[in-house]
């Protein structure tokens, strides 16, 4: 039984998983607005509303804990320089999903995942 097991496998061992996670997280901070499968942009929101909440803190631990999930250090400054002092009123729920045209190759359900203004 599954019971307390939060998160899905995506078929994929778990270091590949986690590299997945860091470079989607990384690119949604990056451009603000990226387009996935459905069961990856629920994984991704999770974390990407963390990053988000580590920058509204500001704390140079905080800036430590995003350092190691985002791959990129100017994605970082970004995050706590652009992003974050944007949300400062609001509690959570800074992304949004979006249903698209599924994927032509395999059909796939696609979603864009973006951060809300």
């Amino acid at each position: 039984m599954r019971h307390k097991v939060a998160g899905q496998k995506l078929s994929r061992p778990t270091q590949h998983r986690w590299a997945l996670y860091r470079n989607q997280v990384t690119a949604l901070l990056a451009y603000e607005k990226i387009t996935t499968t459905e069961a990856k942009a629920k994984e991704v929101r999770s974390l990407a509303e963390w990053m988000i909440t580590l920058g509204k803190n500001g704390s140079l631990a905080s800036r430590r804990q995003a350092l190691s999930l985002i791959t990129d250090k100017k994605v970082v400054e970004k995050l706590f320089n652009e992003i974050a002092p944007g949300y400062t009123d609001r509690v959570g729920g800074y992304t949004s999903l979006a249903k698209v045209a599924p994927r032509l190759g395999d059909n796939a359900p696609m979603i864009q995942i973006q951060l809300l203004k």
